[in-house]
């Protein structure tokens, strides 16, 4: 059954909420009617019930694929498997990667996939059949090949779904030399791309990094520069969450305060070690009563601590009108999709909360997609050709040196200097630097309109912007 999306406050449907959040925008711009609306409107939906055997019993699964923008090729994005899933969910999700994409300069169009099941109540075997399935519709009705249309994991499905389809998409067109490209986010044994699985968590840290790197922006929320020691709530502790909260600590130093799964919550003020909580939840199934942090029922508790950085990486409409008062952050940075409603965007940022927006936050998943997508049309590893010959003239300019200077260099700047780039430190530098762009291009249209009334608003802008020239170059519109 679908959700119910209408609270007695507001309207919560995804669909209409991008829907007015791209309308709020493009008010600011003066291109004809005709091609906003062409950049707007969904092009192609594909709704399927299809059928799969468990033993003597048959089960009917409605699954969709919705296909937002043709103005680049091909089409992008990620499958979910969740029982509230539906079509008007899906088509909302294709327009936010069709912005998305726009926005980190991947040359994709938007799209969006999901199947309307819980994966937690079949097992492996199960899985397997109804993923092929799926993907046997796909390839039927053509939406899904690598210059097509080319999935991605998304919630509820992950590394080994990705294999499946691949296997599956290969068994109809066997010797394609192309076919590992049909889809992205794969095992590395399988094609994949090393630091895919983590790129979305990863993308999440590189913005808000870059976030904190202006410190006047930074100042007038009432914080200090620099990321360390800020306090950070989360919610979600899957793919998104886990990764995200693992670099913010580990790597910047955060503070993580409090973090949330579907089964509740863990607050601790000190700080909560993530390697030991996930631990935990691997001996335990849960992230509930962890040792020396106070466990509450309540999932959403996570939105309301005291934090300077509320990060939601779970679903979508978790801060509305009902809650949004009780937010007690300084910035909240979308890590899912959709987190905040309208109703509640109004009232945080009357509040002088900052919002940095999911089309661009979480856009590291469809930056290392690309990645994933180029390196199997190349069938080349990024940093074969010029590891070894960054390894031989590290060491002669560490020779160089010592000879010159006369004296020995470190060993552990020996190292650096010597150490050639491998594939993992390249896909990071190519993410970092596209979440820093990214940023640049929202941050200058935010400070050079000075109407706007969020980020949220000159990031659509950056994205109409940029597929309207697509659209002016392909000769649709004058």
């Amino acid at each position: 059954m679908p959700r119910r999306r209408l609270s007695k406050l507001e309207d919560l449907d995804l669909n209409n909420i991008v829907s007015a959040q791209f309308d709020e925008a493009a008010a600011f711009l003066n291109y004809p009617r005709g091609l906003l609306e062409e950049i707007k409107c969904c092009d192609n939906v594909f709704a399927v019930n299809f059928p799969v055997r468990f033993g003597n019993r048959y089960h009917i699964f409605q699954g969709w694929r919705a296909e937002h923008s043709h103005h680049r090729k091909p089409l992008k994005g990620g499958i979910r498997f969740n029982p509230m899933v539906d079509q008007s969910e899906i088509i909302a999700l294709a327009a936010l990667m069709t912005y998305k994409c726009a926005i980190v300069d991947v040359p994709f169009g938007g799209s969006k996939g999901g199947v309307a099941l819980d994966p937690a109540t079949y097992n492996d075997t199960e899985l397997e059949k109804i993923t092929r399935r799926y993907t046997a519709e796909l390839i039927r009705k053509g939406f899904i090949g690598p210059g097509i249309n080319v999935p991605a994991p998304d919630m509820g499905t992950g590394e080994r779904e990705m294999a499946w389809i691949f296997d599956t998409y290969d068994a109809f067109y066997p010797g394609g030399i192309d076919n590992l490209a049909c889809v992205t986010g794969k095992p590395v044994t399988q094609g994949g791309i090393r630091g895919r699985k983590e790129a979305t968590g990863r993308g999440v840290q590189y913005g808000i990094r870059h976030f904190f790197y202006y410190t006047e922006d930074i100042k007038t929320l009432g914080l200090s520069p620099g990321l360390e020691g800020k306090r950070v709530s989360l919610q979600g502790f899957g793919n998104v969450g886990a990764h995200c909260a693992r670099f913010l600590s580990q790597e910047d130093d955060c503070r993580i305060v409090a973090l949330s799964e579907r089964d509740g919550a863990i607050i601790k003020p000190e700080g909560i070690d993530i390697e030991a909580l996930a631990r935990h939840r691997n001996e335990t199934g849960s992230i509930r009563d962890f040792p020396g942090a106070q466990t509450v029922a309540d999932p959403k508790a996570a939105l309301e601590v005291d934090c300077d950085i509320l990060i939601p990486a779970a679903l979508e409409n978790q801060i509305t009108a009902a809650n949004a008062n009780r937010v007690r952050a300084r910035i909240v940075a979308e890590a899912a999709n959709g987190p905040v409603s309208r109703e509640a965007e109004k009232i945080l940022l009357k509040k002088g909360v900052a919002i940095i927006p999911d089309i661009y936050l979480n856009a590291g998943g469809v930056t290392v997609s690309y990645f994933e997508w180029s390196k199997n049309l190349a069938h080349m590893r990024y940093g074969r050709l010029q590891h070894r010959l960054e390894r031989m003239r590290g060491q002669e300019i560490v020779e160089f040196l010592e000879t010159t200077t006369g004296s020995q260099i470190p060993h552990r700047t020996q190292q650096v200097l010597v150490h050639g780039a491998d594939e993992i430190e390249l896909v990071n530098s190519g993410l970092e630097g596209t979440m820093v762009d990214a940023y640049e291009q929202i941050r200058m249209v935010f400070k050079r309109r000075r109407r706007l009334p969020s980020l949220r608003t000159a990031a659509y802008i950056v994205a109409i912007d940029k597929i309207a020239t697509a659209y002016r170059e392909l000769g649709i519109f004058p």
